[in-house]
C-alpha cells in the first residue's frame, strides 16, 4: 500500500486564486443578491401579519412580495423601486396613517364592555340638577367639591380670559384622569369585603367597575383630540396619588359620604359639558364645530359615520348624568342602612328619566334576582 501522506506541520503555503471575470463575478453578485432576498422576504411578510397596526403601516408588503417574487424568478430585486414607491409611509408623529397616496383613517381598538347607546331623546334630555346636602357630611361632601372647582378653574386659566377649546380639553383630560379613580376604589374595598364576609355583594362591585371603565374610555377618547405635554402627565401622577390614597381611607370611614361626594362631582361634570354644548351652539368654539368625533368614539357609543364633536359630548354628558344618579342612590341606600342590599342598577345602567326612588328600584331589581 502506498505509504500515507505526511501532515504539514508548518505554516500553509500561500494559494493563489485565479481571478474570475467581471461577468462571472456580476453573475455572483445578482444571485447573492437574490439569495438575501430569498430570505429576507418571508420575514418582513411575517413581520407585518403579526406587528400592531401603527408598525404594520411601516413595512411595505407590496414590495416585500416583489422581491420575493424576483428572487425566486432570479431577478436581481427592485431595491432601487423601493425608494420611490408612492407607499412609503411617513414617519411622522401623528394620529393619522398618511402616506403620499393621502391619509387614511386610523382603526380603532373596540371596548369589549357593554356601554349604553343612548338616543337623540335621551342625549337631549339630560338636565343639570342638583340634589341639596342632607346631613353635616353630605355639606362637607358638597363643600369640598366646591372649592375643588374653584381651586382648578383658577388654576386652569378660567377666570383670567374667556373659555376656548384649548382650555376646555385641559380641563377634560385632567378631570377624566381624577373622575376613574372612584369607582375602582369602591370596587376594590366591596370586593375584597365580599371576600372577608364570604357572601354576596349583589351587584354593587360590577355597577362601581362600569362606571371606572366608562370614565376611562371618557379619557383615551379625548385623548385623541389633546397630547399632553411632560408637566400636565407629571400634574395627573402627583394628584392620582394623593386623590387614589385619600379617597380610599375616606372610603373605609364612610362610604356614604364619598358617594355623594362623587354624586356632586358628577353634577359639576354634567354643568361643565352642558356650557360646552351651549358655547358650539353660540360659536363661541369654532373649532369645535365641525370637529369630527374620533372612531374610538363612533365605535363605543355607536354614533353615526357624520358624527361631531357635538354628538360626543353629549354622550358623554349622558354618562355623567348616570354617574349621578347611581352615586346619590347609593349614598342614600348607606344612609338607610341598605349597603347590603341589592344594587338597583344590577343590569347596567339606569335608563334616564327613570324613578330616582332607589327603594322603587331596588325591588325590581331584587325581584328580578329572585326569579
Amino acid at each position: 500500500p502506498p505509504a500515507p501522506a505526511r501532515r504539514h506541520l508548518g505554516p500553509q503555503a500561500p494559494q493563489h486564486r485565479r481571478p474570475r471575470p467581471p461577468a462571472a463575478r456580476e453573475r455572483t453578485e445578482t444571485q447573492h443578491s437574490a439569495m438575501l432576498a430569498r430570505r429576507m422576504a418571508p420575514a418582513v411578510l411575517r413581520a407585518a401579519a403579526v406587528a400592531p397596526r401603527g408598525m404594520a403601516a411601516a413595512v411595505n408588503v407590496p414590495i416585500a412580495r416583489r422581491i420575493s417574487e424576483s428572487a425566486r424568478r432570479g431577478e436581481d430585486p427592485p431595491i432601487h423601486k423601493q425608494m420611490h414607491d408612492s407607499s412609503i409611509v411617513h414617519f411622522k408623529q401623528t394620529n393619522t396613517y398618511t402616506n403620499l397616496s393621502g391619509v387614511v383613517e386610523r382603526p380603532e381598538w373596540r371596548n369589549p364592555f357593554g356601554q349604553a347607546v343612548w338616543s337623540a331623546e335621551e342625549v337631549e334630555s339630560v338636565a343639570v340638577t342638583h340634589k341639596e346636602p342632607n346631613d353635616f357630611s353630605d355639606q362637607v361632601a358638597y363643600q369640598l367639591v366646591r372649592f375643588m372647582r374653584a381651586a382648578f378653574d383658577a388654576l386652569a386659566g378660567f377666570y383670567t380670559g374667556p373659555a376656548d377649546e384649548n382650555k376646555y380639553l385641559n380641563r377634560i383630560v385632567f378631570l377624566e384622569t381624577v373622575a376613574a379613580v372612584p369607582g375602582m376604589v369602591g370596587a376594590m374595598i366591596r370586593h375584597l369585603r365580599s371576600l372577608r364576609r364570604m357572601e354576596r355583594d349583589h351587584g354593587w362591585l360590577k355597577t362601581l367597575l362600569e362606571e371606572a371603565e366608562n370614565e376611562r374610555m371618557h379619557l383615551l377618547t379625548f385623548l385623541r383630540l389633546k397630547e399632553p405635554g411632560p408637566v400636565f402627565r407629571f400634574c395627573v401622577i402627583v394628584t392620582q396619588g394623593v386623590f387614589f390614597n385619600g379617597f380610599f381611607l375616606s372610603y373605609l370611614l364612610s362610604p356614604k359620604t364619598c358617594h355623594r361626594f362623587v354624586g356632586f362631582i358628577e353634577e359639576e361634570a354634567v354643568r361643565t359639558y352642558t356650557k360646552i354644548i351651549e358655547d358650539i351652539d353660540a360659536g363661541k368654539l369654532p373649532l369645535f364645530v365641525d370637529l369630527k368625533a374620533p372612531r374610538i368614539a363612533k365605535n363605543y357609543w355607536a354614533l353615526s359615520e357624520d358624527a361631531k364633536f357635538r354628538d360626543l359630548i353629549l354622550a358623554v354628558r349622558a354618562d355623567e348624568a348616570n354617574h349621578r344618579e347611581v352615586n346619590h342612590a347609593f349614598a342614600d341606600m348607606h344612609a338607610e342602612g341598605r349597603e347590603d342590599a341589592f344594587s338597583p342598577f344590577i343590569d347596567g345602567y339606569k335608563p334616564i328619566g327613570s324613578p330616582t326612588d332607589a327603594k322603587q328600584v331596588e325591588a325590581i331589581a331584587e325581584k328580578t334576582a329572585q326569579q
